[in-house]
């Protein structure tokens, strides 16, 4: 049973879709209980950093993460994951992933501008392997983001995506996972990842 935890800042109902497609059973939720009970939780989320962190029950997920059962955070959630975000000042996160969370420059070394947000199709490169990976071939996903991890020398890198700077697309460590772009809005390798979630959740419940 999946939990995808509603904070009142989650796109809760493409989740939600992607899940039923891949006949998944879970439950949509802000109960400390229920969302302990869950055999994975989704963290999902949409907008900004402080007002995230101001709204989490920050607790219950940190209770959640240290009982080893997989966590997953999408976009503003894989974010939150981590130790601060510079957006609309220093803020602290979740501190369950080492990393900061920076605003794209928005302007090369050359001078050049780029467009922020960074915003459509991107392509993976994988760094490193892991379950999350099993099996995957490196393809392209939907981005919407103006702010990226900094994750540069991070073991907890899995893969990333080039966009004037070095993106962290996909982060995990132990059960601690998170995708930065829209798994649910990236066709077949978006479904495939958020697949190969769903059979980490159901191996653990297993053993």
């Amino acid at each position: 049973m999946i939990g995808i935890v509603d904070y009142g800042m989650g796109n809760l109902f493409s989740v939600s879709k992607a899940l039923e497609r891949l006949g998944a059973d879970y439950f949509i939720s802000a109960d400390r209980e229920k969302l302990l009970s869950a055999d994975a939780l989704i963290l999902p989320g949409v907008g900004s950093f402080r007002d995230a962190m101001d709204r989490l029950q920050v607790e219950t997920i940190k209770e959640f993460a240290a009982t080893g059962k997989p966590l997953l955070g999408i976009c503003l959630g894989m974010q939150l994951l981590f130790e601060e975000s510079e957006e609309n000042g220093p803020t602290k996160g979740l501190g369950l992933l080492p990393g900061k969370v920076r605003r794209f420059k928005g302007t090369t070394a050359e001078g050049e501008t780029y467009k922020v947000p960074h915003m459509g199709w991107n392509r993976l490169e994988f760094v490193q392997e892991s379950p999350l990976l099993k099996e995957l071939d490196e393809d392209y996903v939907y981005f919407v983001h103006s702010y990226f991890v900094d994750a540069k020398g991070n073991d907890a890198l899995l893969a990333k995506a080039d966009y004037h700077e070095q993106v962290s697309a996909v982060v995990g460590r132990e059960n601690i996972y998170g995708m930065q772009f829209h798994p649910e809005k990236s066709s077949k390798l978006g479904m495939a990842l958020l697949n190969n979630f769903l059979t980490m959740a159901a191996e653990r419940e297993t053993v």
